[in-house]
């Protein structure tokens, strides 16, 4: 299954999320393979050797210079990473016209598949860049469902009909309905606005919305600045039981 985390305004919680749900698949004993796919190339960062050349992340992938395989690294925990570099934010100028370059991404994580046995049957958790460009394009193309963070705040749900209004003008394209699921992130128990906000995306989007939430944790926080997931940091927090109450139930919706 692949599954893309993309939201079109920045701070929802996009990285933080891929993190923990390929930190929460190896702990069910999978080996999930996750692409940054962001040039502010945070979720390579967290992993703490990203590569200096170019040509060994995902940019040398759209210079056709490297198959997806071949641009691997492991990650105790997380699985493999094919990591970011900052150069990919020339993707667009440079990779951008034509239509063939929409179905890049989906067509070497195809030919990924195909060389190595086995691999078609493991997660692939795309970390998406926070606009909609040939970068975000790839993903939404390649993935099989759109997981969409929103924070509680009323301009990310403002943010949340935006991304149904770009998915509306994809589809047709795409020949089919993109697969979504809105995630609310930051979500504070004790603030009226989380529960308002819970309560309109519902009303909304309805069964589209994850059940689980994820709480304003401080280990969730602190995590990336330790170079770890939740779990490695703090196994027993309310983030950590969240994160893994999210994995289960997209996991029980097949959608993992």
């Amino acid at each position: 299954m692949r599954l893309a985390v993309f939201n079109q305004k920045g701070g929802v919680g996009k990285t933080t999320t891929t993190l923990n749900l390929a930190a929460a698949n190896v702990r069910d004993g999978g080996q999930p393979l996750v692409l940054d796919l962001d040039p502010q190339c945070h979720l390579s960062a967290i992993h703490g050797s990203p590569p200096q050349d170019s040509g060994r992340s995902l940019f040398g992938f759209y210079q056709g210079i490297r198959a997806l395989d071949e641009l691997t690294i492991s990650w105790e925990g997380i699985g493999r990473l094919v990591p970011s570099h900052q150069q990919l934010i020339k993707v667009d100028s440079i990779f951008g016209k034509g239509p063939a370059v929409l179905n890049k991404l989906r067509l070497g994580l195809d030919c990924m598949d195909e060389s190595v046995p086995g691999n078609a049957a493991q997660n692939t958790l795309i970390d998406c860049c926070p606009y909609v460009g040939v970068l975000a394009l790839n993903a939404i193309f390649a993935c099989d469902v759109l997981l969409i963070p929103i924070s509680t705040d009323y301009l990310s749900l403002q943010a949340a009909e935006q991304m149904t209004r770009t998915l509306a003008i994809l589809e047709p394209v795409l020949k089919r309905r993109v697969e979504r699921r809105y995630l609310l992130t930051r979500y504070d128990r004790r603030r009226r606005m989380s529960v308002d906000i819970q309560d309109q995306l519902r009303e909304r989007y309805e069964h589209e919305v994850c059940q689980t939430v994820i709480s304003e944790n401080v280990s969730i926080a602190e995590s990336p600045s330790k170079n770890r997931d939740v779990f490695s940091h703090n196994a027993a927090s309310v983030g950590a039981k969240d994160y893994t109450a999210l994995y289960k139930e997209l996991r029980r919706d097949r959608l993992l």
